[in-house]
Order: C-alpha cells, then sequence, then structure tokens
C-alpha cells in the first residue's frame, strides 16, 4: 500500500490507532528489552504514547486470557504479544510454547483483531538476547500493517 502522492508506506503508518500489549514477566530482562524495542518502533511509526495500553502477566500462559479481555474491549485496532520461553530440561518448555501460541492464534481467530506473536520460543538465554530488539521491532510492524490491512479489508 504506497500513497500515489508521496510514495509513503500507508500500511506501516500508525497514526490515529491503538495498540494494546500484554507482556509476559517470565524472563523479565529479555521480555522488558522486547517491550522496549517495540515501543519505540511504534513511536517510529507514529503510534502516539496515549494510544497504546500496556499490561504484565506473570507468563506466556497468562498472555492469551490478558489478549482475550483486551479483544473482548474493542478499544484496540491490534495487540502484541510479547513473552519468551527457554527450553528447561523437561517436556515444560513444549507445553508452554505451544499452550501459548495457540491460544493467542485462538484469540486472533476469535475476534476481529490482529495479534503480533512475539513471544520467544529458543534454546537458550543467548538465542533469546540475539533475537530480542528485531523481534520486538518486528511486532510493532506486524500490529501496525495489519491494523491497517484490516481497515482496507
Amino acid at each position: 500500500m504506497q500513497d500515489a502522492d508521496t510514495g509513503a508506506d500507508k500500511a506501516l503508518d500508525g497514526e490515529g490507532l491503538r495498540i494494546g500489549i500484554v507482556r509476559a514477566r517470565f524472563n523479565d530482562a529479555i521480555t522488558r528489552r522486547l517491550e522496549e524495542c517495540c515501543l519505540a518502533e511504534l513511536a517510529a511509526l507514529g503510534v502516539q504514547g496515549k494510544d497504546v495500553t500496556r499490561v504484565d502477566v506473570p507468563g506466556a500462559l497468562e498472555v492469551p486470557l490478558a489478549l482475550k479481555m483486551m479483544a473482548d474491549s474493542e478499544d484496540y485496532d491490534a495487540l502484541v504479544a510479547l513473552g519468551c520461553v527457554i527450553r528447561g530440561e523437561t517436556y515444560h518448555f513444549e507445553l508452554v510454547a505451544n499452550e501459548s501460541g495457540a491460544g493467542v492464534t485462538r484469540v486472533g481467530l476469535d475476534h476481529p483483531i490482529p495479534i503480533a506473536n512475539a513471544i520467544l520460543t529458543v534454546e537458550n538465554e543467548a538465542q533469546a538476547w540475539a533475537r530480542a530488539d528485531d523481534k520486538g521491532r518486528d511486532a510493532a510492524r506486524v500490529a501496525v500493517e495489519m491494523a491497517n490491512l484490516m481497515e482496507d479489508l
């Protein structure tokens, strides 16, 4: 979606959009970095700080419920899920990774609202840090682009 007059990419124009962010506190330093990068990119795309609502939940499994409540409110144009699940020695990693991802997808399909899923699922902390900046920024761009696409559809 290019603006014919200016050549600007209207798909990434966040002006006037209302964005909700749900951040899991588990692996707090990493998820804070995801959030910082997401917020900086939202601002760069024109989303005003007053139009961003941030909610923290204990972990990745709690993210979908908070997203659902935000989606139910119909106060947002797009939502962002932020979290970090690092593989451990037990099956718990698979459970949390799979169920949080399925829950985020379900909320997005059950409600007419796009959700950018930036819940990292990684083998180790080094992988999480290597991805945090890019994934935080990507989540912001996905949220804005999909909100604009939904408006056009």
